[in-house]
């Protein structure tokens, strides 16, 4: 069976039209009666409401709509091509590799958790995880280098197609013993009272954090500027100050000796966890399934 039959037969039946420009033609390919392909081309019409063909003395020509429809009908058809072969090389066992990016935020914990989820159910499927800035990720991913990413964005984002998008606000990280460890959330101003660590300039979080602070008029003490996760941490776990943390860095099990702390300040709820995919790009079924599984797990934080 070849893909075109995975079509609905109206579909077939009217790719072939198309293509050859006439219901006699068109019916002779597919070994039925010239007034059964007639009759499948008109219940199509009628049931999407426009018209499909233009009907000539010598043969039928495409409307704007009809083209339309064959262009989705050849893309079904790329599609079918490519999900046969890959049921195929599932029959076959052939490994099969997906490439992910992520930002360090979600690649700390969230995508090898997910990972060691997938691996579980899909013992062929083996992964390749490149761990760099958000805005990285999403230019391997414009560009085809990569398969899926991982990364924190505000708002829509251009040139991807993005899978899965969750609210990933910025929390106060602070020592259990910090004077705001036992506090429900905390005013801007309070938590500028206190020593900061910060990701660099440039970083979504901390383009947040500056515009929030120039609306509040409030000068911080930012006495260290790390792009990395695990020296934020403990600058806030040695008790001095506070890091500016998103939840989903936490380990599911939490953080030994760190209190997540949520900021009163709209700024912060504007960033996004995302997983984006190159736009237009056909995904295989396996990559799919992955995207759902991490999805779920980021939902979960």
């Amino acid at each position: 069976m070849g893909p075109m039959r995975m079509l609905p037969t109206a579909l077939v039946y009217f790719h072939d039209v198309a293509r050859t420009g006439s219901i006699t033609e068109a019916a002779i390919a597919q070994h039925v009666s010239a007034s059964a392909i007639s009759r499948q081309i008109s219940n199509l019409e009628r049931t999407i409401g426009v018209t499909l063909f233009a009907r000539h003395p010598r043969g039928m020509t495409l409307t704007e709509a009809g083209r339309l429809l064959l262009a989705h009908a050849r893309r079904s058809e790329a599609e079918g091509e490519a999900l046969i072969r890959e049921l195929q090389d599932f029959d076959k066992r052939q490994k099969r590799i997906i490439n992910v990016v992520s930002s360090e935020g979600l690649a700390r914990c969230r995508v090898p958790q997910a990972i060691a989820r997938f691996i579980v159910d899909y013992h062929d499927v083996d992964f390749h995880l490149d761990v760099v800035s958000s805005a990285e990720a999403t230019r391997m991913v414009v560009d085809g280098r990569t398969d899926i990413a991982a990364v924190y964005a505000l708002g829509l984002q251009r040139d991807v197609t993005v899978e899965f998008s969750a609210a990933a606000p910025a929390f106060a990280v602070v020592a259990t013993g910090h004077p705001l460890a036992d506090r429900n959330s905390v005013r801007l101003d309070e938590l500028c009272a206190y020593p900061l660590t910060l990701p660099a300039k440039g970083l979504s979080q901390r383009e947040l954090f500056d515009i929030a602070v120039q609306m509040e008029q409030i000068s911080p003490r930012i006495a260290l500027s790390a792009d990395q996760v695990s020296p934020a941490l403990e600058f806030a776990r040695a008790g001095a100050g506070a890091a500016l943390m998103s939840r989903l860095v936490a380990r599911p099990e939490g953080e030994d000796g760190l209190v997540f702390v949520a900021i009163d300040h709209p700024v912060f709820h504007q960033r996004q966890a995302q997983i984006q995919t190159m736009a237009g790009r056909r995904r295989p079924a396996v990559q799919t399934a992955f995207i759902e599984v991490l999805a779920g797990i980021l939902a979960e934080s």
